[in-house]
């Protein structure tokens, strides 16, 4: 063991010495021997997992990146998001493996694009922002606390990792006079008796940068981070590094944080302290990667250089050779890991929400890889390949939907390099007659086209134009600040815990998949949205999950009787919404859901399955669920796919539907299948989605529909009756949606069918083809259109006769002009063409017409050839002219050219006008 040690020791001070000039690493082989050689950062990620799994740590996996439960949250931007019950009181602990865990970590995908350490602006500018990253982080649940947190942090980072302790600096909650807090000197304490870390590498900081809280109310605490200097050894020597933490200096970073949650905000702003301590921490894995592989960039790591390789094999450029182009190729690496994850776990690009927000991340990287690498066709779809497979055993989502998130990026890149000719096209019409292009256009440009300053800086140096540099920060200063309006939310979430608590014992059995009434007691009474709901011992009724929607139904004790409006679900916990409390709480309840309104909600969560299953029979195997809905009116489905759904692709979907309700299928349903188990059965699984240890499976026919889903169905299909498309359309770009009526209201839309059969029947006349008729009514109809169109043109041409037998004569040209009543330019344009073949030479021809009830007035002016040539008449000059006296603009060919107006009052001023003109 002393051989063992004094080899250690040698070979730390050795790495100490090399880690400031080469990224090596030492891996210690056996107790004796050492060799060189860089961890990857699957190993660091790996390594990480293990150390806390030996501390008897569940290892969970990362969360989706689009939260699926939490609307408070655009994206999930921190480890502890999955974890929120938890910290609110909901949940004592994670349940896996038959028990309650109170100790986790994992690696964590996160997403932020806002905020004042995350400004999207600054991503690949730096080496350091990322839009998305991983967080490493492990948590205890009223378990252990600061001692351990900090113990564990100290032993992977230097005795693990091998970091220089030398090179670490501790910071510390140092108190806050207005919360009546003091400096956190346990904290302080524990890393001088539990660590080797210098004393004067323990800096004390105030609330901003050492104490976190979860919002404006609820769970919080004071935080130790874990700082690194990074500055070479010559560096550190001439100076030291503690006035360079928290100072923004990248060679001082940050990258680990330790929370220490003790305290619970109240809506007053007082602060209590928690009955139970936790500890959440986390650790960006980009920032350590680069830490442990001796680079002084992220983008530097093998996190990034395989798409970072990529990239310049797509451009032809090889990073590192021109800082404008490294920052292109650092703005695509990082981008399109957020938006390939995020498309994976169920994002889209949209106009809005957490859709706009990848829509902007996207095209901010194609407008870099188009200005900067020269990229003018799509690109960024090509990159999925690369990170799909370089992440296939941490994020397997990715890999197992790679078509489908190619696909989508594709048709939005398509889309938006069609944009970007069409913002150029905007910028010169902005400039056209200017000298300086306004902020707000700048912004425009930069917002809706992707135009980010610095180009149309450039366009407009070479148009010889400025641009206003001030009013364009101003308005992009605005967009930010309702950016991080937009990001922050005001939820109390110091109630989280406090329920008025009637009855004990276990809460909420649910027993609704077998029976519609029971027999119960109210354990809990809670608000949610300011309406009270109710905890019951044993419920009947469904809660909100899985698209389908809540229960509702009644709570009877003697004469009481208790509406439930609604039943949704908090980490396992069934709320029963109702419209008033019991008068005596601890009485004994029947709760009986509303059976026909259940029965209808099967109806359509069962034709939602079926139609599943149809339209990947249809459409194709890349058919995969993105969203649903089941109510007991309709079912809304939403899927992957890339173009609309044809009427006649819908209706073959509808023929097989029907079938298979015809054939009267009968339910499978398989509880508490092993989650091992039902995926090697084949069964359809939702991609982002957490299933726990035991499933639950429902089949309409083993080689037609099997999914997981934990919703209530009929018992065979029969019971749905029929099944009828009503709207098929777009969501997003790749992600189709189709709505779908079954059971009462099908029939009601075949009962409002039969009935207008029957009024049109009535109007046309008894008969056995209702189509021919219909149709031979258009023909005729048509017919007639037609004949009145010519009736009316013949009028207006003998109008163009009389109006020229009345010509006049201005300097020796022939004037015609006059109006012409109730015609449409396409009818003064033919009777101008009609004028010019019967007047050869000489002749000027001005015509008008007017629709006073939509306020419109249309003119036509038309010159003969001679007068263009000898005179310098042009028609579309004296149209131009004539078109302002009646509020409007137009224009055309020398010979020929109409306008319209606004004011079809002052059409007779046309026509005193236009001898003057002449």
């Amino acid at each position: 063991m002393l051989k063992y040690e004094k080899t250690a020791k040698f070979a730390s001070y050795f790495l100490y010495f090399w880690r400031s000039y080469l990224p090596f690493k030492v891996l210690y082989v056996s107790k004796s021997i050492s060799l060189f050689y860089m961890k990857t950062s699957a190993q660091i990620r790996q390594e990480f997992l293990d150390f806390f799994k030996s501390k008897e740590h569940l290892i969970v996996p990362s969360a989706p990146v689009v939260p699926l439960e939490d609307p408070t949250l655009l994206f999930t931007n921190a480890g502890m998001n999955q974890f929120k019950p938890v910290f609110l009181g909901e949940s004592e602990g994670v349940k896996a493996e038959g028990k309650v865990w109170k100790r986790t970590a994992d690696t964590q995908k996160c997403i932020r694009v806002s905020g004042k350490h995350n400004d999207l602006e600054e991503v690949g500018h730096d080496t350091y922002h990322h839009t998305l990253f991983e967080m490493l982080g492990n948590w205890s649940f009223g378990d252990y606390f600061k001692e351990e947190a900090i113990e564990w942090a100290w032993e992977l980072l230097t005795k693990k990792w091998g970091l220089n302790p030398d090179q670490l600096y501790a910071t510390v909650f140092g108190g806050d006079t207005k919360d009546g807090l003091p400096a956190d000197e346990e904290a302080v304490e524990l890393w001088k008796s539990k660590t080797s870390i210098a004393a004067d590498h323990i800096l004390k900081y105030g609330k901003k940068d050492n104490f976190w809280e979860m919002g404006d109310t609820g769970p919080c605490g004071p935080c130790s981070e874990i700082h690194i200097d990074l500055r070479s050894a010559e560096e550190r020597a001439k100076g030291d590094g503690a006035s360079l933490v928290n100072s923004g200096d990248p060679r001082v970073m940050e990258i680990w944080n330790l929370v220490f949650i003790q305290f619970n905000r109240l809506p007053d702003g007082s602060l209590k302290t928690l009955p139970a301590k936790h500890v959440d921490t986390g650790m960006g894995f980009e920032r350590v990667c680069a830490v442990i592989q001796g680079k002084s960039s992220n983008y530097d790591s093998d996190v990034f250089t395989p798409i970072i390789n990529h990239i310049s094999k797509l451009s032809g450029i090889q990073y590192g050779a021109k800082e404008e182009t490294d920052i292109a190729m650092r703005v695509i690496a990082d981008h399109i890991r957020a938006v390939s994850f995020s498309v994976a776990d169920g994002a889209s690009p949209g106009n809005d929400g957490r859709g706009y927000v990848i829509r902007r991340i996207l095209r901010r990287a194609i407008r870099y890889g188009w200005d900067r690498l020269h990229l003018k066709e799509p690109f960024m779809n090509k990159l999925v390949v690369t990170l799909a497979n370089q992440f296939e055993h941490v994020f397997p989502e990715l890999k197992a939907q790679i078509g489908y998130v190619s696909s989508v990026i594709e048709a939005e890149e398509k889309n938006f390099l069609r944009t970007l000719g069409q913002g150029i096209q905007l910028f010169n019409q902005m400039i056209e007659g200017k000298s300086v292009l306004s902020g707000e256009d700048a912004f425009k440009l930069h917002d809706t086209y992707g135009f980010p300053i610095d180009l149309t800086q450039l366009m407009a140096r070479e148009k010889g134009v400025d641009v206003d540099q001030d009013g364009f920060d101003k308005a992009m200063n605005e967009q930010k600040e309702r950016a991080r309006a937009a990001g922050k939310f005001k939820v109390d979430l110091s109630q989280g815990a406090s329920v008025n608590i009637i009855t004990k014992g276990e809460d909420s059995h649910f027993i609704g998949y077998d029976e519609l009434t029971a027999q119960t007691q109210i354990r809990a009474i809670r608000s949610v949205n300011g309406k009270p709901a109710l905890v019951l011992s044993e419920t009947p009724f469904y809660a909100e999950s899985g698209g389908q929607i809540g229960d509702t139904g009644l709570l009877s004790s003697n004469e009481e009787h208790i509406r439930v409006l609604d039943t949704q679900k908090a980490d396992g916990v069934w709320l029963h919404i109702v419209d008033k409390l019991p008068e005596n709480p601890e009485a004994s309840f029947t709760a009986l859901v509303d059976e026909k309104r259940r029965a209808e909600i099967e109806k359509h969560h069962s034709a939602t399955h079926l139609a599943h299953a149809a339209l990947r029979q249809v459409l194709g195997n890349h058919v995969a669920q993105k969203g649903s809905l089941v109510t007991q009116d309709k079912l809304r489905f939403d899927f992957s796919h890339f173009e609309g759904v044809h009427a006649e692709q819908l209706a073959e979907i509808e023929e097989i539907v029907n079938t298979r309700i015809q054939q009267n299928i009968p339910l499978k349903e398989e509880r508490n299948v092993p989650i091992d188990s039902a995926k090697q059965s084949g069964a359809m699984m939702l991609f982002g989605e957490k299933y726990g240890e035991k499933v639950r499976i429902i089949t309409y026919d083993d080689g037609f529909s099997k999914e997981l889903c934990g919703g209530t169905h009929v018992s065979a299909t029969g019971k749905i009756g029929y099944f009828r498309f009503t709207h098929e359309g777009s969501v997003a770009s790749g992600i189709r949606r189709v709505e779908a009526v079954t059971g009462h209201a099908a029939h009601q839309i075949l009962a409002s069918e039969k009935e207008l059969m029957a009024k049109i029947r009535k109007t046309i006349g008894q008969t056995d083809d209702v189509l021919a008729e219909i149709l031979a009514l258009q023909d005729t109809k048509k017919a007639l259109e037609k004949e009145l169109q010519t009736v009316r043109f013949n009028a207006a041409n003998d109008a163009l006769k009389s109006l020229v037998v009345q010509a006049e004569t201005v300097n020796g040209i022939r004037l015609v002009k006059g109006e012409i009543a109730e015609v449409s330019m396409d009818v003064l344009k033919q009777l101008g063409y009609n004028a010019l073949n019967v007047l050869k030479d000489n002749s000027v021809i001005v015509l008008g017409s007017k629709e006073e009830s939509a306020g419109k007035v249309y003119l036509m002016a038309a010159v003969t050839d001679d007068l263009i040539a000898s005179k310098g008449l042009k028609a579309g000059a004296l149209v131009g002219q004539l078109a302002k006296l009646v509020g409007g603009g137009g224009g055309g060919q020398p010979s020929l050219a109409t306008a319209g107006g606004k004011n079809p009052e002052d059409l007779p001023k046309v026509f005193e006008a236009i001898a003057t003109l002449i």
